[in-house]
């Protein structure tokens, strides 16, 4: 018995579960599924946007915070580009906060990185007159770049007319003069090389004599030097020994000194005695000669002066 089939059900039933699988993952997807909130912010470019495209991220250090919802020319001002961004709501965007378009590599596709904002700075906030807060638009690296290759440029053509300036013709001549001798001078020096070898080598004996008298020198000066220490050191002995002389010829003075008081008296007396024996002497020396027999009949009375 044959079953009976309706394609047309089928069919439905398979296109009904694909729409359902698809709405699902599209559900799934939205950021509407994670309950997200956002704020919106502007942003006003003076830069061509080249490459970047609504629902573009937009990262914060590098970290996915939000979207690009629309791209357009800015109203009143056809030099700047408005950029409406969503941003989740939490995230510190800062007065301090800065939006610059990045291009990822050679794909040309572009998001908006922002950068800066301090932990001290305060929270962005809509001006008076504003339906959105507006984030500051700094210069791209591509910018950055046209800007350095643009200077880098101007000082490489003035720095080419400045040459040209130098290389007139006038200077042109002058240098063709100096190299000109330059090569003659070389060709002296060249025609003179066995004397300036002389001279160097004569040179070098100089210096080598001018070394060895050098180190002659200093050993006459060391020579010198141990003399004046010898002849400091005796000057030294020399007046220690003239210090001792003094001490001691000091000290013989005043042992002298004492001698002399101890002494003086009976010096005195005993000259005194030998004066009175001298005389004694000599009288007995005349008596003796005299009368030589009184040294055997010994001295006689003594005869009675006139009128005794």
């Amino acid at each position: 018995m044959e079953t009976k089939v309706n394609f047309a059900i089928v069919g439905a039933f398979v296109l009904l579960l694909g729409a359902a699988l698809i709405g699902g993952v599209l559900w799934l997807s939205s950021e509407k599924s994670y309950r997200k909130s956002f704020d919106t912010y502007l942003v006003y470019m003076q830069e061509s946007v080249s490459g970047l495209s609504p629902d573009a991220p937009v990262r914060y250090r590098g970290v996915q915070v939000g979207r690009v919802r629309h791209i357009a020319l800015a109203h009143g001002n056809v030099e700047k580009v408005q950029l409406t961004l969503d941003i989740e709501r939490g995230t510190p965007i800062k007065q301090n906060t800065v939006a610059v378009l990045v291009t990822q590599g050679l794909t040309g596709i572009a998001h908006v990185e922002l950068t800066g904002g301090s932990r001290e700075s305060p929270a962005l906030q809509a001006l008076a007159g504003e339906d959105y807060p507006v984030i500051p638009a700094g210069p791209s690296l591509l910018v950055r770049m046209e800007d350095a290759v643009t200077t880098l440029i101007s000082s490489l053509t003035r720095s080419s007319e400045s040459v040209n300036a130098l290389l007139d013709e006038g200077n042109r001549t002058a240098l063709k003069e100096t190299l000109a001798s330059l090569a003659l001078v070389s060709r002296t020096l060249a025609a003179r090389s066995a004397a300036i070898d002389a001279g160097v080598a004569a040179s070098a004996r100089t210096m080598e004599n001018t070394a060895r008298l050098t180190g002659e020198m200093s050993g006459l000066a060391e020579r010198i030097r141990r003399s004046a220490d010898a002849f400091e050191r005796m000057s030294n002995e020399g007046t220690r020994a003239a210090a001792s002389a003094a001490t001691a010829v000091e000290g013989a003075r005043a042992d002298l000194r004492l001698a002399t008081r101890e002494t003086l008296p009976e010096t005195r007396q005993l000259i005194v005695e030998l004066r009175d024996l001298t005389t004694s002497l000599r009288r007995f020396s005349d008596q003796l000669e005299r009368n030589p027999a009184m040294l055997v009949h010994g001295k006689g009375e003594a005869k009675a002066g006139p009128g005794e």
